[in-house]
């Protein structure tokens, strides 16, 4: 086994853990405990001295990043198609895959962990507030993309394949409900999500991760 993928629970490494169980080759799930500050430990940062996760480590190669993770996946097992191969499908995928991840995850970091943009308390609740109003805007629009891929015959977000788009879609759907947003509000989305639970590679990771789909609770 050569493949070995840092995750946390719940985080966006949520995608390359889906993705790595659909490739079905074996790979080490290696869970990194954020609310124990595990990222912080000189072992882990000795793996990613930024102490962040998804790390996916391909015989002794350490690849950090997200978007990096997803292409190179895509590349070490080009039959199963994660990323289109015609370039304008490609770049549009790319594209929404930039935006989930330095534009609608950014927010919500916003609102989970305000501390991390400011260390006067004072001002932590009005970046949840604030912060919490734009990403109910971001649904929205995720909401909207989903409805230009049915629009379209597309049985995902990317295309005719299961990819990372559909995995990343479900963790920002999830955090929603962190983030005290309804996913109900949003019934195409969910009903997108659900779909996506229940794609086998995806319910293999939501299994090992144990997680709950929606964390909605009412104020």
């Amino acid at each position: 086994m050569t493949l070995k993928l840092y995750y946390a629970p719940g985080a966006c490494s949520f995608v390359p853990h889906t993705l790595l169980e659909a490739t079905g080759a074996p790979f080490e799930p290696a869970m990194v405990k954020l609310h124990k500050g595990e990222q912080q430990s000189p072992e882990y940062r000795a793996i990613n001295p930024r102490g962040q996760v998804p790390v996916l480590v391909d015989d002794g190669q350490v690849i950090t990043q997200i978007l990096a993770i997803i292409g190179y996946l895509h590349d070490r097992f080009p039959a199963l198609g994660f990323l289109p191969s015609e370039p304008l499908a490609r770049a549009r995928v790319m594209e929404t895959l930039a935006w989930m991840n330095n534009t609608v995850h950014p927010t919500f970091t916003h609102i989970f962990m305000p501390q991390k943009f400011t260390d006067n308390p004072a001002v932590h609740d009005e970046l949840r507030r604030y912060n919490a109003t734009l990403y109910r805007s971001m649904l929205g629009e995720l909401q909207a993309l989903v409805g230009r891929a049915q629009a379209s015959g597309s049985a995902w977000l990317g295309g005719e394949r299961f990819g990372p788009l559909d995995a990343y879609s479900l963790t920002l759907t999830r955090w929603g409900g962190i983030a005290g947003i309804d996913p109900l509000g949003f019934p195409d989305l969910w009903a997108f999500v659900q779909r996506v639970a229940a794609h086998p590679a995806a319910a293999r990771a939501i299994e090992r991760e144990r997680l709950q789909l929606n964390v909605y609770r009412p104020a």
